[in-house]
């Protein structure tokens, strides 16, 4: 598995994340803004990332551009995303990055996973073509919240191109264990983030890595017995961001060497 991180989570500064990359040890960056708050990728400085970039040696593993958050029933607003879905792809190529993580609609509605299917299955086609990976993020707030509900969507989906960005922390938000999360979408997961947390009297609480109820230790081990090698995002939500990235790296480092 490859430690990596959502780097907006604690600066949008290039060469603060440079240096928080090496620092901490980890193999490489998520990115969704770079620069100004409103620089999310792929309008951002292209030419002095790819330069910082190179210089570091430090791959992109995924970026984030903002694409299917909104209302599935807006048929206009998502095949115009699966339209600009190029321009994000021209870029992920020129950094060397194959994986673009979207979400999967805002929250509304039973029964929408038909249109949500369709959209993907478009934009899956158009990544295929690039040989890139959409890995779609279920998210507490959206219409396929858990892992139960992002492995219907998958199934009907149904393109090797589109697989998930699972995020135990968000199903344990909407009420699922994670490991059932996970053992419903078994090897089809294209990244991992990683935070923790837990519901306390119906109100979710941001803790710190390994001390909410994820359980992220065995959760990491049941993902090992998958055979999953891919991305392990932090996602930094604790203050102080910083000294919070360090200590949950270190921790991420230790579990993973005990696989």
């Amino acid at each position: 598995m490859q430690p990596i991180w959502l780097t907006d989570t604690v600066t949008r500064d290039l060469g603060r994340v440079l240096h928080y990359t090496l620092l901490w040890g980890l193999e490489g960056v998520e990115l969704r803004t770079i620069g100004g708050v409103h620089d999310r990728v792929p309008f951002v400085n292209e030419d002095k990332l790819k330069r910082r970039l190179a210089a570091h040696d430090l791959p992109v593993r995924a970026v984030v551009p903002g694409l299917f958050e909104g209302d599935v029933r807006d048929r206009a607003t998502w095949l115009n995303e699966v339209a600009i879905l190029e321009e994000t792809l021209g870029f992920c190529r020129r950094i060397g990055c194959t994986c673009v993580v979207v979400s999967a609609f805002a929250a509304g509605e039973d029964g929408l996973t038909e249109p949500a299917a369709e959209a993907l299955q478009r934009a899956g086609t158009v990544a295929a073509r690039r040989n890139m990976t959409l890995a779609v993020l279920n998210e507490a707030d959206g219409t396929h919240a858990t892992g139960t509900a992002m492995a219907a969507l998958l199934d009907a989906v149904d393109h090797p191109s589109v697989q998930a960005a699972w995020h135990p922390a968000e199903a344990l938000r909407a009420g699922e264990d994670p490991a059932a999360g996970l053992a419903a979408l078994g090897a089809r997961i294209g990244l991992v983030r990683c935070s923790d947390g837990e519901n306390e009297g119906g109100t979710w609480r941001e803790q710190p890595l390994g001390e909410g109820a994820v359980g992220w230790e065995a959760h990491l081990h049941q993902l090992h017995k998958l055979d999953y090698t891919g991305p392990i995002s932090l996602e930094i939500r604790k203050q102080p961001a910083p000294q919070e990235g360090l200590r949950v790296a270190t921790k991420l480092h230790a579990w993973l060497r005990s696989l």
